[in-house]
């Protein structure tokens, strides 16, 4: 019988120093599992934190590592045609992502981009109210009249409204834009196409609406502010809106010019007032932003910081170049709560329809998007004619 020595001299018994043994190896492989477990738990939390980081990145960015699939399929579609891609998302998706003529829907940056100049562009967009639809046009109830109001008792009857309800519809427009670019350039890997498609969509878009929403005439467009019937603001009906004039044909008048501007703020209603911005043209601002008070202080307020607009008598003015020039009973400037007098209507999706044939050897992108809009408050806006 083998026996080992003790630390004292003595002889350990074979069995107890293999009992020993047994749990020291029995240790060992305890902390050995122990570390295998915590190594497989950083690994997982590690995963865990890069899927997040992932999709915590804009997944639109043209390098971004991960592409959603709707992005790379539209990507393929624009630089070679290949359409397949974008079909079977179509399948998946129930169909909406293909247009009944045949086009795509845009893929989320080119909409996204596009809309983001739009908005920012000086266009009457930036004070109107927008309102995003799926049908082919908008309804709006307007109340002609003053609600009725007054101190209720249990036996008098309570005041309705005076003046009748009136149905206005807007509809909806095609906006079309068809830039084009060459096969070379689409087949060039460090072209930005869905970059430079944005771009050229969002500045024909801008545009075309912004112009539409000043002087529309209404077919197959928006129906424009100055496109309404007006009146001298005395005699302006339910469906007209009101102008005061500055006293001389095509221009102010030869003495207190600023006179007609101040008649203008207060021709408009005093709920209209407190949001109420002008609209005019630059060169109408150059006219204005030299006028002065009695005291010789400048009428025209600039902007302090950036992102600011300037101030014309306390309110702000918006720089359209679609509003007219100065001229013989011309109206250039427009004053008024344009949220609520004027509402633009749009479906959120833009469409674009490649076509490498119309136009050899050049690639034409025909993009499509649907915009109505029109007057749907006529009290909330008062016009400037200079006659």
């Amino acid at each position: 019988m083998t026996e080992a020595k003790t630390a004292a001299g003595g002889v350990m018994p074979a069995d107890l120093r293999g009992a020993m043994m047994g749990f020291v190896d029995e240790l060992k492989g305890f902390r050995e599992d122990i570390q295998t477990k915590l190594n497989a738990q950083e690994h997982r939390m590690t995963m865990i934190d890069r899927k997040t980081a992932l999709r915590g990145r804009a997944p639109l960015s043209a390098t971004a590592e991960v592409e959603v699939p709707h992005q790379k399929a539209f990507n393929a579609y624009l630089r070679s045609g290949d359409d397949d891609g974008l079909r079977g998302l179509a399948i998946e998706e129930k169909g909406l992502t293909v247009a009944s003529d045949g086009g795509f829907l845009a893929a989320p940056t080119v909409a996204e981009s596009v809309q983001r100049v739009l908005l920012g562009g000086a266009s009457l967009r930036r004070l109107a109210n927008v309102v995003a639809i799926e049908s082919a046009s908008y309804e709006v109830l307007v109340d002609k009249g003053d609600l009725g109001a007054g101190w209720a008792t249990e036996a008098a009857a309570v005041e309705g409204s005076a003046g009748g309800i009136e149905r206005i519809s807007i509809p909806v427009h095609e906006l079309s834009a068809m830039p084009k670019a060459s096969q070379r350039l689409l087949d060039d890997a460090a072209f930005d196409v869905e970059g430079w498609l944005a771009e050229r969509i969002a500045d024909k878009f801008a545009r075309s609406e912004a112009a539409a929403f000043v002087s529309g005439d209404g077919v197959d467009k928006p129906k424009g502010i100055l496109s309404y019937t007006t009146a001298l603001n005395a005699a302006a009906g339910d469906n007209q809106i009101g102008t005061v004039v500055t006293g001389k044909a095509g221009d102010f008048a030869a003495t207190n010019q600023a006179d007609c501007l101040i008649d203008l703020i207060y021709a408009l209603g005093a709920k209209y007032r407190a949001n109420a911005s002008f609209i005019m043209n630059s060169k109408t601002a150059a006219r204005i932003r030299k006028m002065k008070d009695t005291d010789g202080r400048f009428l025209w307020t600039d902007a302090l910081s950036v992102g600011q607009v300037p101030q014309l008598l306390g309110y702000p003015v918006l720089i359209s170049e679609d509003m007219p020039d100065i001229a013989a009973n011309s109206k250039s400037v427009g004053f008024g709560d344009f949220h609520a007098a004027y509402t633009i209507v749009e479906r959120p999706d833009l469409r674009v329809l490649r076509d490498p044939f119309s136009a050899k050897p050049h690639v034409l992108f025909y993009a499509t998007k649907r915009v109505g809009g029109g007057v749907t408050d006529f009290r909330a806006v008062k016009l400037l004619q200079f006659t």
